[in-house]
């Protein structure tokens, strides 16, 4: 029975330790969209851009989009934005040869609000709400092939 008792000891002893060997040497890889995996993670590149209206008086949101965007395959967000407030966009994403475009629609699919650029990877857009309700926000890239990418947005 002890024998039976140290042997099962040492085999979860054993396990323990070659699992701590795993985490300490990186493996798994993390996900291309884990923003703590590199300091060129899109998430990392959007917020600095959001970072940027810091100074206006722009909290960013705790919630983001990420994936992945493909060549002329727009993605819709859809978001509840609130009267009264101002709204600004930042997207990134990492392939530096891409054309980022980011567009507000309001529910009925009319373009509102006004469009900024950051770098060609970058892209930013903001809106003063009057009426509070559903807005889309379009990613699109032009140019580039398939590229993970990261939208966050502030509001004051």
């Amino acid at each position: 029975m002890t024998a039976w008792i140290s042997i099962l000891f040492s085999l979860l002893a054993s396990l323990l330790i070659s699992s701590a060997v795993e985490t300490a040497s990186g493996l798994p890889n993390p996900s291309p969209l884990d923003w703590n995996s590199s300091d060129q993670s899109p998430r990392r590149l959007a917020l600095e851009m959001a970072a940027g209206n810091a100074g206006e008086g722009y909290q960013i949101h705790d919630g983001f989009w990420s994936g992945t965007l493909a060549k002329d395959a727009p993605v819709h967000i859809e978001v509840y934005l609130f009267a009264g407030n101002d709204y600004r966009f930042s997207a990134a994403n990492v392939d530096f040869y891409s054309q980022l475009r980011l567009k507000i629609f309001d529910s009925w699919g009319f373009p509102v609000g006004n469009q900024y650029s950051g770098d060609s990877s970058c892209s930013a857009a903001g809106i003063s709400v009057l009426r509070s309700g559903r807005y889309f926000i379009q990613l699109v890239m032009s140019e580039g092939d398939k590229a993970d990418t990261c939208m966050v947005y502030s509001y004051k």
